[in-house]
């Protein structure tokens, strides 16, 4: 076998799966299992956030390979036929040459559904959270049309690298002034919750529960960028809220302290069925993996709710994020059932704590200091509380195979 072409194969992969957002502890362990299939079970493979290392014994040269390459995170289709590779691959099945232009061809593959589909799919999804905050009508009906725009800006913006890095300031600014100016017309209140649901896919919930998870796991260089990344995305994000309100002449906005419900009672709990479609159609998902995405979300959701009731607030982000882990790896082993990340990934819209950061993010740099402190304890706690629920439910699963 060619040595040369295996390492380019494990490279490529490597890569895919870290574009997937796979935590890196996980990564490794594939591909050295991947190695071991193809006659190389001493291989050594070192994951970091922006390259990896693959030599495929002790003391012989290593070969790099920059993850950037790929070109970024992948939608969840692609994420599945990675991982069909990886099975493949953990099997000896593919040729190196082969398992290489497989992933190729899942990462240039092009999106199942055009842009119409897509941008209506995001605002479905932010429907859906707005849903799951308990909101009112009116500010359900203004989430789906922010919805619409941030959708619409999302695509142009996919089309340059640059663009990408300022886009969450330009949707957070042009979501916040909307508010504010409405406010400022008697037509709307301007409720910081209401204003974070439309900036949900720019939040970095599940960046900042692997990089805790990969903390746990001592993978301290990829673990400390990804809670650097994802806090200074939150950084940009309070950025927009707080220049909106300084360019339109209206107080930083505050949390408060009770959002009423106007729709009923029913309206959280719709709110995952409307997340997963908005996921499905956002993120295209794969073909038949509709009705497993539901059931994770509402696994992790259900967890979390009863958690809340016996445990307390803190501890539910625990039993929502075991639940939704252990829900996730099954369905992977269920016959056509997703990948676990293709389910398991989405769940962190619902048990994001990166709303919650940064609503307290935006209060603590804009009028309220104290509360805004408050809320950032609080959101670390329920970020630690999630990543020990995930880091929990794969060897119980494991445990539980065995």
């Amino acid at each position: 076998m060619d040595e040369r072409e295996l390492r380019q194969f494990l490279l490529y992969l490597g890569s895919a799966l870290t574009a997937a957002g796979e935590a890196v502890n996980q990564i490794e362990e594939h591909l050295l299992k991947v190695a071991s299939a193809y006659g190389s079970p001493n291989a050594r493979v070192s994951v970091l956030p922006t390259y990896l290392v693959v030599a495929l014994e002790p003391g012989e040269p290593a070969t790099l390979e920059p993850t950037r390459q790929l070109r970024g995170g992948l939608r969840l289709d692609q994420t599945a036929l990675v991982y069909d590779v990886l099975r493949a691959a953990e099997r000896g099945e593919p040729t190196p040459a082969e398992g290489s232009e497989r992933v190729l061809a899942a990462v240039r593959m092009p999106p199942r559904f055009g842009a119409l589909t897509r941008t209506a799919g995001h605002a479905v999804l932010i429907g859906g959270i707005c849903l799951i905050l308990a909101p009112t009508w009116a500010d359900i009906l203004l989430a789906v049309l922010f919805g619409v725009v941030i959708g619409m800006l999302r695509l142009v913006g996919a089309r340059w690298a640059s663009a990408q890095m300022i886009m969450p300031v330009i949707a957070a600014f042009t979501v916040s002034a909307v508010t504010f100016l409405l406010a400022g017309g008697g037509w709307a209140d301007a409720d910081l919750r209401a204003m974070v649901a439309p900036l949900v896919t720019f939040l970095p919930g599940a960046m900042l529960t692997m990089g805790v998870v990969e903390l746990s796991a001592y993978e301290m260089i990829t673990g400390s960028s990804r809670l650097v990344a994802g806090t200074l995305q939150l950084l940009l994000l309070a950025f927009g809220i707080i220049g909106a309100a300084h360019v339109v002449g209206v107080p930083a906005p505050i949390a408060p302290e009770d959002v009423p419900n106007t729709i009923g009672w029913w309206a959280p709990w719709l709110g995952p069925l409307v997340v997963a479609i908005g996921n499905y159609l956002l993120h295209a998902g794969p073909r038949r993996s509709f009705g497993w995405l539901t059931l994770v979300l509402y696994a992790g959701w259900l967890g979390q709710y009863l958690g809340d009731l016996v445990l307390g607030g803190y501890l539910s982000g625990f039993v929502g994020a075991l639940v939704l882990t252990l829900v996730a790896y099954a369905v992977e082993r269920v016959p056509g059932g997703p990948p676990a990340l293709v389910s398991f990934l989405p769940g962190f819209w619902l048990l994001v704590p990166g709303a919650l950061t940064l609503i307290g993010m935006t209060e603590y740099l804009g009028q309220d200091t104290v509360r805004g402190a408050e809320d950032l304890i609080g959101a670390a706690a329920s970020m630690i509380s999630i990543a020990l629920g995930v880091l929990c439910g794969h060897p119980l699963f494991r445990a539980a195979v065995r």
